[in-house]
């Protein structure tokens, strides 16, 4: 490592690394080279960053020096970065941890990895998930498992997982990932990391499909960022939203700014139980804890509202969506007609109407992204037969879509945050969900509470 290249600054937010950049503090083939050398070393143990481009990364990394030196600049030119195997990046493989597509490579690139590279990211490789993208584990037949850095026996989550664990672990500093089922939020909060799930398609999802497939967005499905700090979930939200294709040419994206400049000045809502997802109590302490430190800021709290819609009707809208766009395309899927799908969709806005009530009255909702912390990996090949420990009894393992199914469904902005550990050392996270479109509010959020509370941490034995 030259002298020019701080032996931390890997460890630093993607924006610190861009400015590093274009100040010449260092160059991105540098940087490029010490990411490279640590995911050779940490990722033998976490097994995250499963397809690795590092000979184009290089040369991207030229190429970014020299538009450097040339004065050019963009938000993260020559940042090196990972995202999810599930992003379709021209010439690498795609196959959604599943045999069936073989051995398909993309010959373009999804839009939200070339609005990457188009403002300078260099991508080193792409990160692990589980078969088509539907487990909170990231384990498959083709790259094996990936582990979660705070402890390598539990999962880093899914179904960004690989992606999650990669940011964690310090070798990548930014990632892109997706979520229908929570596969942002709950890697993230695994994982002790920041994740975004954006307002439903305001970042395109074209390229994010499976292999060989180009049609319409699936409905619930978003791709976002995961990143160290939330000021980098910013960064990376003011380069990948936007619309996409023949929608560019009649209108443009301008979120929101957030609701206040303060954080004594936020209206929040904190909600621990949920009818159908049991919460384990060390979570429902954390968010206690979390409550009364915002109420000593200034903050003003509530922990129930007679506005919130009926979270376990929200929950049986959002199974019978996901059930059926999940197994679209399967050997057992499961439809509905088209009236009972339009029957969906009333239901979908009526929820949607009444999600906007309450947010007349709060700014945003502070609730669990997952009802416990990272478990032990659990290789039962029949889901229906796996549970989770919750409070020292089991229950039904995909019960706890109900937690990060209250934002997709409603296809509302949800920040994850890291905010505590347990008490056998692992990350607890939460969500902070919005209104619809107010990202800039959510994340702000998350910004505040990092200032005021504290951020992520780097696992012990990194």
């Amino acid at each position: 490592m030259s002298p020019t290249l701080s032996p931390d600054l890997l460890d630093q937010s993607a924006g610190a690394m861009a400015e590093a950049l274009a100040a010449r503090r260092v160059g991105a083939l540098e940087l490029t080279e010490a990411a490279i050398a640590r995911i050779e070393i940490r990722d033998k143990a976490l097994n995250a960053v499963v397809v690795r481009d590092f000979d184009r990364a290089r040369e991207a990394a030229r190429a970014a020096d020299a538009a450097l030196a040339g004065g050019q600049s963009a938000p993260l030119l020559g940042v090196p970065m990972t995202v999810k195997e599930s992003n379709n990046v021209a010439g690498l493989r795609t196959c959604w941890g599943t045999p069936m597509f073989g051995d398909w490579k993309a010959a373009s690139d999804a839009v939200a990895v070339a609005r990457l590279k188009a403002a300078g990211a260099i991508i080193l490789g792409k990160t692990n998930v589980p078969p088509f993208l539907s487990d909170w584990q990231s384990n498959n037949p083709i790259y094996g498992r990936s582990r979660n850095p705070w402890n390598l026996d539990r999962t880093p989550g899914g179904s960004s997982g690989g992606a999650a664990a990669a940011v964690a672990s310090g070798m990548s500093p930014l990632e892109l990932g997706s979520d229908i089922g929570g596969s942002i939020r709950v890697p993230a909060a695994f994982c002790g990391v920041y994740g975004h799930k954006p307002s439903y398609e305001i970042v395109p999802s074209r390229g994010h499909q499976p292999p060989g497939i180009d049609g319409a967005p699936a409905p619930l499905a978003v791709v976002g960022p995961l990143a160290r700090t939330a000021a980098d979930l910013d960064l990376a939200m003011d380069v990948l939203a936007g619309p996409d294709g023949d929608a560019a040419t009649g209108w443009r994206l301008v979120l929101p700014a957030p609701r206040h400049a303060r954080l004594f000045d936020y209206r929040v809502l904190i909600l621990d139980q949920h009818p159908i997802a049991a919460t384990d109590g060390e979570v429902r302490a954390a968010l206690a804890r979390l409550a009364a430190d915002l109420e000593g800021a200034g903050v003003k709290v509530s922990r129930a509202s007679p506005l919130l819609p009926d979270l376990a009707a929200l929950h049986s809208t959002y199974g019978a969506m996901l059930n059926t766009v999940m197994t679209r395309g399967s050997p057992q899927p499961a439809p509905v007609d088209a009236h009972g799908w339009l029957g969906l969709l009333d239901a979908q806005l009526g929820l949607q109407r009444q999600w906007a009530v309450l947010a007349e009255t709060f700014d945003v909702v502070i609730a669990p992204a997952f009802g416990r912390t990272a478990y032990p990996h659990d290789d039962e090949p029949d889901t229906a037969r796996r549970v989770h420990i919750i409070d020292g009894a089991p229950t039904p393992y995909f019960d706890q879509l109900a937690w990060p199914g209250i934002a997709t469904l409603l296809g509302l902005p949800a920040t994850a945050i890291p905010f505590g550990l347990s008490a056998d050392g692992l990350p607890i996270g939460a969500q902070v969900i919005g209104a619809a479109l107010e990202d800039r509010t959510t994340i702000h959020v998350a910004r505040l509470l990092e200032e005021a509370f504290g951020g992520f941490r780097p696992p012990p034995a990194r």
